[in-house]
C-alpha cells in the first residue's frame, strides 16, 4: 500500500471496473466477455452506456497500451453508445429498466446500487484484464504537529480492522492487497490492468487522449 518513492504516503483503497447490466433486459450470456465484444454489430445504436469521463478505459491502458486504447475508443464511439456522466444516477436508471448495459464502471458503485435494488435486476460481469486503480492516499507531513499520532492513524487504516471498516462503509473499496477484502476476493487469479504508484501521474493524460479519440465536437471561438 505504501508509495515506494514517497514513503509517507499510503493507498488504503482501490476501485476495479466491471460491466453492469440489467438481467431483465439482456441475458447474462449475451453480455460481452471481452472488451472488444462491445464493438460487435449487435451492440451498435444506443445499446450500451459509455461515461464521457473515461476512468475505466484509462485504467486499461497499463495492460493494453495507449495506442490500442485510443483505437478502441474511436471504434467504441462509432458504436453510437448512450453518452452519460456519473455513476449512481445512471446505475439507478439501469435498475429502473431505462438501460440494459454499461461499458464499464466502478465495482463499488455497482455494489452500492445493487444493495438497494429490491427487484434484483442489476448484475455485473468481470472482464479481463480487469481495470484497477489505487485511491485514497493520505500522508503524514514532515511539518505535522503530531506525526506519530498520524502514523498510528495510517497504521490503523491499513490493519485488518481498518480495512474491514472501509469495505463495510465505503463500501467495498478496501485495498486489493488486503487478504480477505472484497476486491482481493473478486480479483484473485484474474489478469489485472493496474494504475498504481508507478503510473498514476499519467492517468489524466490518458483520459484526455481517450476523450480526444471519442471525437466529441469542440467549441469554436
Amino acid at each position: 500500500m505504501i508509495d515506494p518513492r514517497n514513503r509517507n504516503v499510503v493507498a488504503f483503497a482501490a476501485d476495479a471496473g466491471v460491466v453492469p447490466y440489467n438481467r431483465k433486459l439482456i441475458a447474462p450470456e449475451k453480455v460481452p466477455d471481452r472488451w472488444e465484444d462491445f464493438l460487435k454489430p449487435e451492440f451498435k445504436g444506443n445499446k450500451f452506456i459509455v461515461d464521457i469521463r473515461p476512468k475505466t478505459q484509462s485504467d486499461l491502458v497499463p495492460a493494453v497500451g495507449l495506442e490500442w486504447m485510443m483505437d478502441y475508443s474511436k471504434k467504441l464511439a462509432a458504436q453510437q453508445p448512450v453518452w452519460v456522466r456519473g455513476g449512481t444516477r445512471i446505475l439507478t436508471s439501469m435498475v429502473a429498466g431505462e438501460y440494459a448495459l454499461h461499458a464499464g464502471i466502478d465495482y463499488n458503485a455497482v455494489v452500492r446500487v445493487m444493495g438497494k435494488d429490491r427487484g434484483g435486476s442489476l448484475a455485473y460481469k468481470v472482464i479481463e484484464p480487469v481495470p484497477l486503480r489505487i485511491k485514497d492516499t493520505p500522508a503524514v507531513l514532515k511539518t505535522a504537529s503530531s506525526p506519530h499520532a498520524g502514523l498510528l492513524w495510517l497504521e490503523f487504516q491499513a490493519s485488518q480492522e481498518g480495512q474491514a471498516i472501509i469495505d463495510e462503509y465505503e463500501p467495498i473499496s478496501a485495498s486489493f492487497y488486503t487478504p480477505g477484502s472484497a476486491l482481493e476476493k473478486l480479483l484473485k487469479g484474474k489478469k489485472l490492468s493496474l494504475v498504481d504508484w508507478q503510473n498514476q501521474h499519467l492517468k489524466q493524460t490518458w483520459m484526455a487522449k481517450i476523450v480526444e479519440a471519442f471525437g466529441f465536437p469542440k467549441a469554436e471561438k
